[in-house]
């Protein structure tokens, strides 16, 4: 960047430009933001990125974000622990919950297999998924992995490896368009995916 700027505004509009769909525009004007903001509220900014750098953990169980060993969800009684819900990332239990539906508990992957981006099913959170699945308490599984080819690739891999097991495997129902990303469907559209799953043959 040219040197208009002074070096710690320059290096301010750099970082805001290093967030996605922050254009040089748009990074310009937020740094001027916080230039402009009262001292405490910028400052205020700057502590809680730090204690979300600092504090926020994967929940040991389910891998979801957490504060401590033990997410939120996975610590709620009111959850039946023996259906869980599988997405990709965390992001997407956000978008599920808003729908007010879901009494199940979470399995976080962190991915979906692509082999052509280098994604193999040991890059995911498998392992810890299959040690949840020997309890014999679970009873269903509910495939919530994006619905386009990676995602449908995702699930059918892991009902190949729970074939012959008594555990139920649906899908969310195809409400969902297909191609689509579990985090930018509406709230009526993934409630209907919710409670019009599927087996998954």
């Amino acid at each position: 960047m040219s040197n208009i700027y002074t070096e710690s505004l320059t290096r301010l509009i750099d970082e805001f430009g290093r967030l996605p769909g922050i254009g040089p525009k748009t990074a310009e004007r937020l740094a001027f933001h916080v230039l402009k903001t009262p001292k405490t509220e910028a400052m205020g900014l700057a502590h809680a990125i730090q204690q979300v750098k600092d504090n926020i953990v994967r929940c040991d169980t389910c891998c979801n974000l957490s504060e401590g060993p033990t997410c939120p969800i996975c610590a709620d009684p009111k959850r039946d622990p023996g259906m869980i819900c599988i997405v990709e990332q965390p992001k997407d239990i956000i978008s599920l919950e808003k729908t007010g539906v879901c009494k199940w508990v979470y399995h976080v992957l962190g991915g979906h297999i692509a082999p052509l981006e280098g994604i193999e099913p040991d890059d995911l959170t498998l392992d810890k998924l299959m040690q949840r699945l020997r309890s014999d308490s679970v009873k269903e599984i509910i495939m919530a992995t994006n619905p386009n080819m990676e995602g449908d690739g995702t699930a059918l891999y892991i009902s190949s490896l729970l074939r012959g097991t008594h555990i139920r495997i649906t899908r969310l129902a195809r409400g969902l368009p297909s191609g689509s990303t579990i985090e930018y469907a509406s709230g009526k559209i993934l409630t209907d995916a919710i409670m019009g799953r599927q087996n998954l043959d």
